[in-house]
């Protein structure tokens, strides 16, 4: 998986390309930017959402549940001094689901990838390449 981030006449608003997909990323005005999209905390907390979102409609479908419109709110609090980043995930099922069917899928929202990504060791390579 590679993801592409490319400046856009010196601004901080960037092009990303993800395979054979495009976002735009840019800071706030207030931070510098132009507001033309999501900054990269945003995306960070996006991923998450909806990468729960389809792992718990992925599981239903295996399992031949019917669990209606799916929201998943991810709220998040970058790492402060002294205090570790924080997550809060709101999951809004159809309250018609029986009690077993939504405590399984509560489950399975903690097994998405980038949910055991943000929760598992990470590991950084950097290196400079000059052009």
């Amino acid at each position: 998986m590679k993801a592409i981030a490319r400046r856009t006449r010196r601004t901080l608003k960037h092009f990303i390309e993800i395979g054979s997909h495009s976002v735009t990323s840019d800071e706030p005005y207030e931070h510098g930017g132009t507001n033309a999209g999501p900054n990269p905390q945003e995306l960070l907390a996006a991923s998450l959402a909806s990468c729960s979102a389809a792992t718990m409609e992925m599981y239903a479908q295996r399992k031949g549940w019917d669990i209606g419109d799916v929201v998943v709110e991810v709220d998040y609090e970058p790492a402060q001094r002294g205090s570790p980043t924080s997550f809060r995930m709101a999951v809004r099922l159809p309250k018609e689901l029986p009690q077993e069917q939504r405590d399984k899928l509560m489950q399975i929202v903690a097994k998405c990838p980038v949910h055991r990504t943000l929760e598992g060791e990470v590991m950084f390579e950097e290196r400079l390449e000059l052009v």
